[in-house]
């Protein structure tokens, strides 16, 4: 389950924002309010505001993230069942996901039809019209209406598929949830479908949604793409990782980003964002650690659920732990298809508990695999 937070460091830029060229082109349009240009009524009177927007943010400009790249590892290995996903940027495509992994709750970029009679529309022509910034219509004579890529605006339905597979993440055996509020509905409610027995692993720069309530909930407190590798290293993935990442480097994705990187110097922005991120997301997981309390009886409750397991104690042994138990279930599990194996991502739900009650991870770093209750000091690398 992703958000917005997933593409970040893919230098997509927040429409919202004072320092983004972006939000200036889209001043100088005169919106009543930001939100206006995702407001199916106002794209009725006025669909220019969309179209500057769709220059900016249409895929094929901007290169997935390594988080993308993990999400399409982990479907190459056979242990991606779903992805649910809020983003509109179709990066989860051009990372390799296949279309029918994905459910892409408020629509996307991937397809367009006519607002009005419901025709598809030709890719290559929108893309067309996208890069003249110019609005394009229905090519049914008898409608002209006003074309849109299928993103869900203010005022319209969710897609049938989101509601179609909404109680998959019960059929999960580990879920992730990266990037995100969990603030809008009815997406937000997707986590509470995973299975009490099943452990639920968020990577989000705070807590959300009332993951960490349950005894196996993991928050990984930091930005995705650092989450990723270090779960990426824990199962023994990390260079496949690196190299599937490599995949997905274009020259256009890399020519955007010089544009990107030209526009922030125009505008004043700093010229070391990612050091700017960290140090922000640093001084955050500190406040998250320091405030995020349980008590003193839940503790105890939790030590006796886990007295008497044979845990690693020791961080590197409890890291080589974890990557034999995944290879061992990896060749278990060779010759089966995805649907039969679901996400079993750390190779048997015995093994990522393992990993889970083990902070094998340096919570101080704020970046770390730490477990929900981090004021109980265990050993760590």
């Amino acid at each position: 389950m992703t958000g917005a937070g997933i593409s970040m460091s893919a230098g997509i830029p927040d429409f919202r924002s004072p320092d983004t060229g972006l939000y200036a082109n889209l001043a100088r349009l005169n919106l009543p309010y930001a939100e206006a240009v995702f407001d199916i009524s106002y794209f009725r009177k006025n669909p220019l505001p969309f179209y500057t927007l769709a220059h900016e943010l249409y895929p094929g400009r901007y290169r997935p993230t390594i988080t993308h790249s993990f999400i399409s590892l982990l479907n190459k290995k056979g242990l991606l069942h779903r992805l649910f996903t809020q983003n509109i940027d179709c990066l989860e495509r051009e990372a390799g996901v296949p279309d029918d992994k994905i459910v892409e709750a408020h629509g996307s970029f991937a397809t367009q039809r006519c607002i009005e009679c419901r025709t598809p529309y030709s890719e290559k022509e929108m893309r067309e019209h996208v890069k003249k910034m110019e609005v394009p219509r229905c090519t049914q004579s008898h409608c002209q209406g006003l074309v849109k890529p299928d993103i869900v605006f203010f005022g319209e339905q969710l897609p049938a598929k989101f509601f179609q597979e909404r109680e998959a993440p019960a059929q999960a055996d580990l879920c992730f949830v990266m990037g995100t509020s969990l603030t809008v509905q009815p997406f937000a409610s997707l986590p509470s479908f995973v299975d009490d027995r099943v452990p639920r692993v968020l990577i989000n720069l705070e807590r959300v949604g009332g993951i960490g309530n349950r005894s196996d909930d993991v928050l990984v407190l930091g930005d995705c793409d650092t989450g990723v590798r270090k779960i990426a290293e824990a199962c023994g993935w990390l260079e496949e990782l690196e190299a599937e990442w490599a995949l997905t480097s274009t020259e256009s994705a890399e020519a955007a980003k010089t544009d990107a990187d030209s526009k922030a110097a125009e505008v004043g922005a700093p010229k070391d964002r990612d050091a700017a991120l960290e140090a922000a997301v640093e001084k955050l997981t500190r406040e998250v650690d320091e405030t995020l309390k349980i008590s003193s009886d839940h503790i105890e409750r939790i030590k006796a659920e886990h007295a008497g397991e044979n845990l690693p104690i020791d961080g590197d042994e409890a890291m080589a732990y974890t990557g034999e138990k995944l290879k061992a279930q990896l060749e278990k599990t060779k010759g089966e298809t995805s649907q039969e194996m679901v996400t079993e991502v750390e190779g048997s739900k015995d093994a990522m508990t393992a990993k889970i009650k083990q902070d094998v991870l340096n919570p101080s770093e704020g970046q770390g695999l730490d477990h929900v209750y981090p004021h109980i000091k265990k050993s760590s690398l």
